[in-house]
Protein backbone atom coordinates (compact mmCIF):
# COMPACT_ATOMS: atom_id res chain seq x y z
CA UNK A 1 0.00 0.00 0.00
CA UNK A 2 1.34 3.41 -0.94
CA UNK A 3 1.60 6.06 1.74
CA UNK A 4 -0.46 9.24 1.58
CA UNK A 5 0.51 12.73 2.72
CA UNK A 6 -2.33 15.17 3.33
CA UNK A 7 -1.46 18.86 3.06
CA UNK A 8 -3.68 21.64 4.37
CA UNK A 9 -3.18 25.39 3.99
CA UNK A 10 -4.43 27.55 6.85
CA UNK A 11 -4.85 31.02 8.26
CA UNK A 12 -7.03 31.57 11.34
CA UNK A 13 -9.01 28.36 10.86
CA UNK A 14 -9.50 27.33 14.50
CA UNK A 15 -13.22 26.76 13.91
CA UNK A 16 -12.62 24.35 11.00
CA UNK A 17 -9.21 22.70 11.26
CA UNK A 18 -10.23 20.00 13.75
CA UNK A 19 -13.04 18.71 11.53
CA UNK A 20 -10.72 18.69 8.52
CA UNK A 21 -7.93 16.79 10.27
CA UNK A 22 -10.24 14.30 11.98
CA UNK A 23 -11.81 13.48 8.61
CA UNK A 24 -8.47 12.44 7.12
CA UNK A 25 -6.45 11.09 10.05
CA UNK A 26 -7.50 7.46 9.46
CA UNK A 27 -6.34 7.48 5.82
CA UNK A 28 -3.28 9.76 6.03
CA UNK A 29 0.20 8.56 6.79
CA UNK A 30 1.35 12.14 7.21
CA UNK A 31 -0.63 15.32 7.90
CA UNK A 32 1.03 18.62 7.05
CA UNK A 33 -0.39 22.04 7.81
CA UNK A 34 1.16 25.07 6.13
CA UNK A 35 0.02 28.03 8.20
CA UNK A 36 0.29 31.71 7.30
CA UNK A 37 1.01 32.93 10.85
CA UNK A 38 -2.46 32.50 12.31
CA UNK A 39 -3.29 34.67 15.29
CA UNK A 40 -5.88 32.23 16.68
CA UNK A 41 -5.52 28.63 17.93
CA UNK A 42 -5.20 26.99 14.50
CA UNK A 43 -1.57 25.92 15.01
CA UNK A 44 -2.04 24.49 18.51
CA UNK A 45 -5.17 22.57 17.45
CA UNK A 46 -3.38 21.10 14.44
CA UNK A 47 -0.32 20.11 16.48
CA UNK A 48 -2.48 18.55 19.20
CA UNK A 49 -4.12 16.42 16.50
CA UNK A 50 -0.73 15.17 15.33
CA UNK A 51 -0.15 17.38 12.29
CA UNK A 52 3.28 18.62 11.34
CA UNK A 53 2.93 22.39 11.19
CA UNK A 54 5.06 24.71 9.09
CA UNK A 55 4.72 28.48 8.85
CA UNK A 56 5.23 30.61 5.79
CA UNK A 57 3.97 34.01 4.79
CA UNK A 58 0.98 33.78 2.50
CA UNK A 59 2.11 33.68 -1.13
CA UNK A 60 -1.37 33.61 -2.67
CA UNK A 61 -3.37 30.41 -3.03
CA UNK A 62 -1.47 29.14 -6.06
CA UNK A 63 2.03 29.39 -4.58
CA UNK A 64 0.87 28.46 -1.07
CA UNK A 65 -0.65 25.20 -2.34
CA UNK A 66 2.56 24.48 -4.24
CA UNK A 67 4.61 25.18 -1.10
CA UNK A 68 2.42 22.89 1.02
CA UNK A 69 2.87 20.03 -1.46
CA UNK A 70 6.66 20.52 -1.34
CA UNK A 71 6.63 19.50 2.36
CA UNK A 72 5.01 16.13 1.60
CA UNK A 73 7.42 13.21 2.00
CA UNK A 74 5.15 10.79 0.12
CA UNK A 75 4.41 10.85 -3.60
CA UNK A 76 0.66 10.39 -3.07
CA UNK A 77 -0.79 13.67 -1.82
CA UNK A 78 -4.25 14.81 -0.81
CA UNK A 79 -4.42 18.62 -0.91
CA UNK A 80 -7.17 20.25 1.14
CA UNK A 81 -8.27 23.62 2.42
CA UNK A 82 -9.02 23.80 6.15
CA UNK A 83 -12.74 24.19 5.49
CA UNK A 84 -12.88 20.95 3.49
CA UNK A 85 -13.45 17.51 4.98
CA UNK A 86 -14.09 13.98 3.75
CA UNK A 87 -17.15 11.85 4.37
CA UNK A 88 -16.89 8.12 5.10
CA UNK A 89 -17.62 7.08 1.50
CA UNK A 90 -14.73 9.18 0.19
CA UNK A 91 -12.36 7.87 2.87
CA UNK A 92 -13.14 4.31 1.75
CA UNK A 93 -12.52 5.25 -1.90
CA UNK A 94 -9.18 6.89 -1.07
CA UNK A 95 -8.09 3.81 0.89
CA UNK A 96 -8.83 1.65 -2.16
CA UNK A 97 -6.77 4.04 -4.30
CA UNK A 98 -3.87 3.69 -1.84
CA UNK A 99 -4.09 -0.09 -2.32
CA UNK A 100 -4.07 0.04 -6.10
CA UNK A 101 -3.72 3.47 -7.73
CA UNK A 102 -4.57 3.49 -11.42
CA UNK A 103 -4.11 7.21 -12.14
CA UNK A 104 -1.81 10.05 -11.15
CA UNK A 105 -4.66 12.43 -10.34
CA UNK A 106 -8.14 12.00 -8.96
CA UNK A 107 -10.96 14.50 -8.84
CA UNK A 108 -13.15 14.84 -5.80
CA UNK A 109 -16.72 16.06 -6.08
CA UNK A 110 -16.73 19.02 -3.71
CA UNK A 111 -20.06 20.09 -2.27
CA UNK A 112 -19.94 23.81 -1.53
CA UNK A 113 -22.07 25.80 0.87
CA UNK A 114 -23.05 29.42 1.21
CA UNK A 115 -24.63 31.01 4.27
CA UNK A 116 -25.12 27.57 5.82
CA UNK A 117 -26.89 26.06 2.79
CA UNK A 118 -25.50 23.30 0.59
CA UNK A 119 -25.38 24.28 -3.08
CA UNK A 120 -26.62 21.38 -5.20
CA UNK A 121 -27.29 23.18 -8.48
CA UNK A 122 -25.90 25.75 -10.92
CA UNK A 123 -22.26 26.21 -11.80
CA UNK A 124 -21.14 25.27 -8.27
CA UNK A 125 -22.45 21.70 -8.45
CA UNK A 126 -21.13 19.31 -9.31
CA UNK A 127 -17.75 20.85 -8.47
CA UNK A 128 -15.16 18.29 -9.55
CA UNK A 129 -11.73 19.39 -8.37
CA UNK A 130 -8.33 17.65 -8.50
CA UNK A 131 -7.29 17.01 -4.91
CA UNK A 132 -5.59 13.56 -4.79
CA UNK A 133 -2.40 13.58 -6.80
CA UNK A 134 0.97 12.04 -7.46
CA UNK A 135 3.11 15.07 -6.65
CA UNK A 136 5.64 14.43 -9.42
CA UNK A 137 2.92 14.40 -12.08
CA UNK A 138 1.24 17.79 -11.54
CA UNK A 139 1.86 21.49 -11.65
CA UNK A 140 0.05 24.08 -9.63
CA UNK A 141 -1.61 26.90 -11.49
CA UNK A 142 -4.94 28.61 -11.71
CA UNK A 143 -6.12 32.15 -12.04
CA UNK A 144 -5.78 34.61 -9.20
CA UNK A 145 -6.99 34.18 -6.53
CA UNK A 146 -7.83 30.48 -6.99
CA UNK A 147 -5.35 27.66 -7.28
CA UNK A 148 -5.83 24.69 -9.55
CA UNK A 149 -3.85 21.46 -9.57
CA UNK A 150 -3.11 20.60 -13.20
CA UNK A 151 -2.09 17.11 -14.34
CA UNK A 152 1.07 17.10 -16.50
Amino acid sequence: MEKLSTVIITYNEEAKIERCIKSIESISDEIIVLDSFSTDKTVSIARNLGAQVYAHKFLGYIKQREKSISFATNNLVLALDADEYLDQKLRVEILSIKEKPIADCYKLNRLSSSNGHWIRHGSWHPDDIVRRIHKEEVTNGGEFPNDKIIPN
